[in-house]
């Protein structure tokens, strides 16, 4: 398409939402949501991709803007299928679209949890991964501000900010954890993130909760036994010495026994970084199972990537 093509293009669009819009601001919130509807099937039939999810981006957002959460539920999901059927390509500006439509859907709605599965796993290509790192982040970053820092959690763990997870967790650990609780909070997640293959947000996690942290002293050392742990812990896997591992998760296992599953994450952490065989058993069984698979995906992944599933469930943190 040549410039001037592109420009008429736009301005078309232009006065089309200008019609739609005053429609909106009358009220006939009914007439315009089917004009949204059938001009968007109309600039598909014609591979207007670009122009088709712009009208239908900005249709939810003047939906949204007048409460009509359901219309503009259904524009949210056109703008999802725009991207699907154009194979267009994965851009920041596009995630941030997604991430902002997210954040204006009612928290407790259907639509919204079959909006976020489809976009994260648009987000990969449609494949089996948990879906983009960034849109992972913008996700968590609306999920702390309306402090559901359980799903805030599971998406900052598919992320690659580890200071950002940090700092939610010492407001989560501050505003509804027990004081005698402040280490374990942490230590969730530095696990969970080993067994991710992620050392570098492992260790960034910990440094930054450990800083920022009101309740912790400055260390190491901790005066938390459980911080020790994780602290040797991250030198541990640089250095990959099963003699450490093994010494270290004998010393420590008075703290390792406040959360079962502790124990079971350091199974899985022996075997990524310390060339510890797997159990004689092929898979975990019962919760312990559910947790790790939802956790790690039921296949090995590629160094540093996600592990595999589209469930955008949390894993809980208790």
């Amino acid at each position: 398409m040549s410039e001037q093509e592109s420009r008429r293009s736009r301005g078309g669009v232009q006065r089309v939402e200008g019609k739609l819009r005053a429609s909106v601001e009358k009220g006939d919130y009914y007439e315009a949501h089917q004009m949204y509807r059938t001009l968007f099937f109309r600039y598909m039939s014609q591979a207007k991709h670009p122009e088709a999810r712009e009208l239908m981006f900005n249709g939810a957002l003047l939906f949204f803007s007048y409460n009509q959460q359901n219309s503009a539920a259904d524009l949210s999901m056109l703008v999802l299928e725009s991207l699907e059927k154009s194979e267009t390509k994965v851009e920041d500006d596009i995630l941030e679209q997604l991430a902002k439509i997210f954040s204006l859907m009612d928290p407790n709605s259907p639509e919204r949890v079959a909006f976020v599965s489809r976009a994260l796993k648009w987000s990969t290509g449609g494949s089996s991964k948990l879906g983009h790192p960034k849109l992972h982040q913008l996700l968590a970053v609306t999920l702390w501000k309306e402090q559901n820092y359980s799903e805030s959690r599971y998406h900052f763990l598919h992320s690659s900010d580890g200071e950002g997870c940090a700092q939610m967790l010492v407001e989560y650990s501050t505003s509804r954890g027990f004081r005698s609780e402040v280490d374990m909070f942490v230590a969730q997640a530095v696990l969970q993130f080993l067994c991710l293959k992620n050392k570098n947000s492992a260790s960034v996690v910990f440094s930054t909760y450990t800083e920022k942290h009101p309740s912790i002293e400055k260390g190491p050392p901790f005066v938390q036994p459980l911080l020790n742990f994780l602290w040797f812990l991250l030198l541990a896997v640089d250095g990959g010495k099963l003699t450490v591992f093994t010494v270290l998760c004998e010393q420590y296992q008075p703290s390792l026994k406040r959360d079962p599953m502790y124990n079971e994450y350091l199974d899985r952490i022996g075997q990524l970084f310390f060339g510890v065989p797997p159990k004689q058993s092929s898979s975990y069984g019962g919760l312990l199972g559910n947790l790790l698979n939802s956790l790690m995906g039921s296949g090995e992944e590629e160094e540093g990537e996600e592990a595999g599933q589209e469930d955008s469930s949390p894993i809980e943190l208790d």
